[in-house]
Parts: structure tokens; C-alpha cells; sequence
């Protein structure tokens, strides 16, 4: 069924004893998961920061993504090819729910959040408001919630559009095409 299984037999006295230590891929789980914090947890972190903007938000999301993915390892199928998609996908779910549920009071749609994190970029950083990096990050954060989400993933975390129909749930044509018209918008944004 998945990647996570159980192989281990201990002798205790003349008997010999199953238990149930869980694997994954053949390495004990906690092992596992340890090398899968080291290797996307700076990845993860700038991914998550990206969709919120600020540092606090980030890190409280970080440590909420890797409880649920060491609560819910047991759902990943595929072994280590399909765990950057997995870890991926809680974080942007766990980052438009934080984002659907601060703005919902509010009264603001997911669509014009952006407007209220360009405003906390505005309010949180040291550089220039003129200058060519927040510009930039104003331009991103003026696109529509899932445009900016898969800019994000192509263009700075680089992955290709299968693993990103992957995260999403969206047909790679529909990738495609949302990359295209954010990088159109930001084109026309940044001349402004």
C-alpha cells in the first residue's frame, strides 16, 4: 500500500517476538524523517514565507507543516520520489488556509490578499520602497493567490509542472498558462 512498513523481530529468552517498528523505504522512520527536515527545510521555509510574506507567520507554519507530515507519513505513496511534492502540498495547503482564515474576517476575498501582504511588506522592511526587490515582490504579490503560487514554485523553487500539478492538483496545461500570464503581469507591473 505505501512506504511505510514494519520489520523488525527481537529475542526475548527461548521466544522470538514480532514487533513494530516503522520503515520507511528500509530506514526507521524517525531517521527517515530527519533527513527529509534537513534536506527541504530551507526550501520549505522561503516556499512558505513567499505565500505569507512575514518571518513569524513562516516559521509558525514550518513547525505546523512538519507535525502533520510526521502525523500523516503513513499517506505518502511512493517512497522518496514522490516526498518534495508531499511536503510541498501541506505547506501551500496549510499557507492558503492560514491566509483564507487571517483575511476572512475582514471580509477580504483570497483573491485581493495580496493587497493586505504587500501592505505588511511595506510595513516590515528596511529597503527602499523604490527599490527593484520590492517592486518586484509588490508586482508578485498584486497577482491572484494561485497565479502567485505557481510563479513561486516554478520560477524560484524551479520545479517542473508535473511535480507541481502534483502539489496543486492543476492539469499541467492550466500550469502553464497561469506561469505565463503572472509573468506577463509582473512584466507589465514592474514598468509602471
Amino acid at each position: 500500500r505505501g512506504v511505510l512498513t514494519c520489520e523488525s523481530t527481537h529475542k526475548q529468552g527461548m521466544e522470538t517476538r514480532k514487533t513494530t517498528e516503522p520503515t520507511i523505504d528500509g530506514t526507521p522512520r524517525e531517521e527517515w524523517f530527519a533527513a527529509a527536515v534537513e534536506t527541504y527545510a530551507e526550501p520549505l521555509y522561503w516556499h512558505i514565507r513567499r505565500m505569507v510574506v512575514r518571518h513569524d507567520e513562516a516559521q509558525d507554519l514550518m513547525q505546523e507543516m512538519w507535525l502533520r507530515a510526521w502525523r500523516s507519513i503513513g499517506s505518502l505513496r511512493g517512497g522518496n520520489g514522490e516526498l518534495r511534492p508531499w511536503l510541498y502540498a501541506i505547506a501551500t495547503n496549510l499557507c492558503l488556509s492560514r491566509l483564507k482564515r487571517k483575511y476572512m474576517w475582514q471580509l477580504v476575498p483570497l483573491e485581493d490578499v495580496g493587497r493586505k501582504l504587500s501592505e505588511s511588506l511595506e510595513a516590515s522592511t528596511d529597503l527602499d520602497p523604490d527599490s527593484i526587490e520590492v517592486r518586484f515582490q509588490k508586482a508578485l504579490l498584486a497577482l491572484p493567490t494561485k497565479q502567485r503560487l505557481v510563479f513561486n514554485l516554478r520560477y524560484y523553487d524551479e520545479l517542473p509542472y508535473a511535480e507541481i500539478s502534483r502539489i496543486t492538483g492543476m492539469s499541467e496545461n492550466t500550469l502553464k498558462t497561469d506561469y505565463h500570464y503572472a509573468q506577463k503581469r509582473i512584466r507589465e507591473l514592474m514598468t509602471l
